[in-house]
């Protein structure tokens, strides 16, 4: 099985590591010093109190690799679209993208039904650029639960947990997904095949789209977000405004809204990937988790004032730090 992690930063080169140790032919696509790192000494791994060293092929460039089985996008959201063309090479007649991304992928509206079947999201694919590139017949839907960093170039370290569920837009468990499901749990992960992978990936963007830009907003971890009443009151409001536009479209939430910012809490004095990107200087991943709601709300005729405001409130602190 040939399998190609294209972003393969701290989430992906845990993922392409672990399969590359069950067996699977994984390759990366990534850059700059970790690239350079990784090709030279192998993905060093840090898990459990262990350190393994993967070889993996490395290169910047998709062209040296062919096409693959299983393409892996864990690239963050909005840098997608820039190397929609740069992935050609990597697919096949059967190829499946699964998109190891944050937020609603480029796909949602695709084996859906209702008067919004077929619809692209411009916040997430502006111009179609992906649903055209990529094909959203290809697409299989994967949630990240995990956290891992590079704590030096080619040095992955496994922070927390192993839980990557999948599925079909369809909701069909086709050969490819249980497939993909068997190297998945070869390589020690938690991937059960999901029915509705759309109501797993609202559970997850029911958190980051609250607490993403809260942190980035106040600098504060999770821990203290949803122990102070203030903070925790703006993520419920903004959690329920996102509710009632997902259940319009058909989802369903198996938690309750403080359960949620329970469980969220009870990570601790972590720092959001949002955070985590402003404090590094990096583009934050704003409209894949908070653009892309407000969008879907007026497709649905759902109104968002908290959403709204937040999302004035993170886009104007990035462009301060990007001004800098």
């Amino acid at each position: 099985m040939k399998i190609c992690i294209f972003g393969a930063g701290a989430i992906g080169g845990y993922m392409g590591a672990k399969l590359a140790l069950a067996g699977a032919d994984v390759s990366f696509v990534a850059r700059g010093p970790h690239l350079a790192a990784m090709r030279e000494h192998g993905v060093r791994l840090l898990e459990d109190g262990e350190e393994r060293v993967v070889k993996v092929r490395c290169t910047a460039d998709p062209a040296e690799l062919g096409q693959q089985d299983y393409l892996i996008i864990t690239l963050k959201a909005h840098s997608v679209p820039a190397v929609v063309d740069a992935m050609q090479p990597l697919l096949g007649p059967d190829t499946a993208v699964v998109t190891g991304v944050n937020g609603i992928p480029y796909w949602y509206f695709y084996e859906y039904g209702g008067e919004l079947a077929g619809t692209t999201l411009e916040s997430v694919d502006p111009g179609g650029k992906l649903w055209h590139g990529l094909g959203p017949r290809r697409a299989i839907g994967c949630v990240l639960y995990p956290a891992a960093e590079i704590v030096e170039p080619g040095v992955i370290k496994h922070v927390y947990g192993k839980k990557f569920p999948i599925g079909e837009p369809s909701g069909v468990s086709t050969p490819r997904v249980e497939a993909l499901h068997r190297v998945m749990t070869e390589a020690g992960f938690d991937a059960p095949v999901r029915s509705d992978i759309r109501d797993e990936i609202w559970l997850k963007l029911w958190g980051n789209l609250c607490f993403n830009p809260i942190s980035a907003l106040t600098h504060a971890t999770l821990d203290v977000i949803c122990s102070d009443p203030g903070t925790r009151a703006l993520a419920k409001t903004m959690m329920l405004e996102a509710q009632v536009i997902a259940e319009k479209l058909g989802g369903h939430f198996r938690v309750s809204v403080e359960r949620r910012i329970d469980g969220a809490g009870s990570v601790g004095a972590h720092k959001t990937s949002m955070l985590q990107d402003l404090e590094h200087g990096h583009v934050m991943e704003i409209d894949p988790l908070l653009t892309v709601v407000r969008e879907m709300g007026e497709l649905t005729k759902t109104p968002t004032p908290t959403i709204d405001i937040v999302l004035a409130l993170i886009k104007q602190r990035q462009r301060m730090a990007l001004a800098k």
